[in-house]
């Protein structure tokens, strides 16, 4: 056999290994990007329901506020005639 063929069957046997190897880490690339999406979706759901929940809780603390600052002007009003 001569030095050339050796080096070529050499070559050719690391190339079929990268190959494998690229298509393995590219199969598990989509996983994660699926993984990652089902995270971000999870994530906006998530979010979205605390902001609902926050602007509900800031409504109902305006408008015990309101009601507050009604009942002490409504005392003051009464108290002063």
């Amino acid at each position: 056999m001569d030095w050339a063929q050796v080096l070529v069957i050499i070559l050719s046997l690391f190339l079929a290994i990268f190959l494998v190897l690229s298509i393995v880490l590219t199969m598990m690339l989509i996983r994660i990007t699926k993984q990652i999406r089902t995270i971000t979706d999870s994530v906006e759901r998530t979010t979205s329901s605390v902001e609902k929940t926050v602007v509900g809780i800031s409504n109902v603390a305006s408008a015990t506020y309101l009601t507050k600052i009604l009942k002490n002007y409504i005392k003051n009003y009464k108290s002063d005639k």
